[in-house]
């Protein structure tokens, strides 16, 4: 991976802003000497926003660049003057981020569409000027509310992909070749396993001008829940799929055998994914005649629609299009919203470990240093209600 620009995983420091404090200013001119209070109200401090942006694909502009601050609110002054409210940190993520606490794994928002902002982390409202506070009997208040304090949080930010069919197979099952000769994909293909160490996209074309998209990841084996081989990292990239579509070679000694096992770990890494409709390709079937699939066909499973595929030769390739199809609009198969579990504390530290994002990520910065002369007032939460 070290060779790659493709991160789907990134941890970083987040802060807003805090809110400016109001003025405790008193009103005093020439001609006016009981002018009274006229403190103005301290800015809002910056949230941390994040936006979706479809001209991204990978979280890599966040490997470095890990803190994430927003401007602090200034304070009010004289004439009930407003503070300038601190500036926004807006975050770029690509469509499909989903963004976790780092340290208790809780899951905090999810970014799918183009455009679409979230509130990672609020400003702190701005401190009210003394002018709020004067009344008949306290004409000239010599205090003003602080401004409320920032938010900071270290989070993790998980890449799933947006695709409507997902490959799911062993190494060496045919699925970056299937993918390279139905759309215009290019992955790495060759003879040894774990060829493919990064997913894969591809829009696949059909009839009449339209087009599904296919996402490839690397495969998996059995054991990948106990993190053997690539472990069940990318799996998640499959998670917003609507259709899985298995992918098992001819040549296996038991294909029934390997789609269970396929099965059985995508259940262990989330029992949901096993709601989704699937298909199963027996891939590298032009070493087999009419009569080696016909002795194959009643040992696959039961219930799901198959097929018999080459992506050298190109066997079966459009009936399989046509099943994908059909599958994919099926109005039983339409994908409802991901439900995200919180993240195991143990397992999101063996994760960020695995992919060298365990290190602490620590600023120390310096408070503002205020030289207005404002007595500090103790408010009441009541104090903060909108008037």
């Amino acid at each position: 991976m070290a060779e790659s620009n493709f991160v789907d995983y990134v941890k970083i420091y987040c802060r807003s802003g805090k809110g400016g404090r109001g003025s405790t200013h008193m009103r005093r001119e020439k001609y006016c000497p009981n002018g009274g209070p006229d403190g103005g109200d301290g800015g809002r401090g910056g949230h941390i926003i994040l936006r979706g942006n479809r001209n991204y694909w990978t979280l890599l502009h966040l490997k470095y660049d890990r803190h994430a601050m927003a401007g602090h609110g200034e304070s009010g002054s004289k004439g009930r003057s407003f503070g300038k409210d601190g500036a926004d940190k807006i975050i770029e993520v690509p469509c499909g981020t989903v963004v976790y606490n780092a340290e208790t794994g809780e899951y905090l928002c999810d970014v799918t569409e183009d455009g679409q902002e979230v509130i990672l982390l609020k400003g702190g409202r701005g401190g009210q000027g003394n002018w709020h506070f004067k009344t008949a009997t306290r004409q000239a208040p010599r205090f003003a509310q602080p401004g409320e304090p920032m938010q900071e949080m270290t989070v993790i930010m998980e890449l799933k992909l947006l695709a409507d069919v997902g490959l799911v197979g062993f190494p060496n099952a045919g699925k970056s070749t299937l993918l390279s000769s139905i759309s215009a994909a290019k992955p790495k293909i060759a003879d040894y396993p774990f060829t493919t160490l990064e997913p894969n996209l591809g829009i696949v074309s059909y009839h009449g001008g339209k087009s599904f998209v296919m996402a490839d990841i690397p495969g998996i084996i059995e054991g990948a829940s106990q993190g053997k081989g690539l472990g069940l990292r990318f799996l998640r990239h499959i998670e917003r799929n609507s259709l899985l579509l298995f992918m098992v070679p001819a040549d296996s000694d038991d294909i029934r055998k390997e789609y269970e096992v396929l099965l059985n770990e995508l259940r262990t890494f989330n029992p949901e994914m096993l709601d989704k409709q699937r298909v199963l390709a027996v891939t590298k079937s032009d070493m087999l005649d009419q009569e080696l699939m016909d002795e194959i066909e009643p040992t696959l499973p039961e219930g799901i629609p198959h097929v018999f595929i080459s992506s050298v030769s190109g066997l079966g390739i459009s009936v399989l299009k046509d099943i994908l199809w059909e599958e994919l609009n099926k109005k039983s198969n339409k994908i409802e919203d991901i439900v995200h579990r919180p993240k195991d504390v143990t397992r999101l530290q063996q994760e960020l470990k695995d992919m060298g994002e365990d290190e602490d990520i620590v600023y120390e910065y310096e408070e503002d240093v205020d030289d207005d002369d404002d007595i500090d007032y103790e408010y009441e939460e009541e104090d903060w209600e909108e008037k």
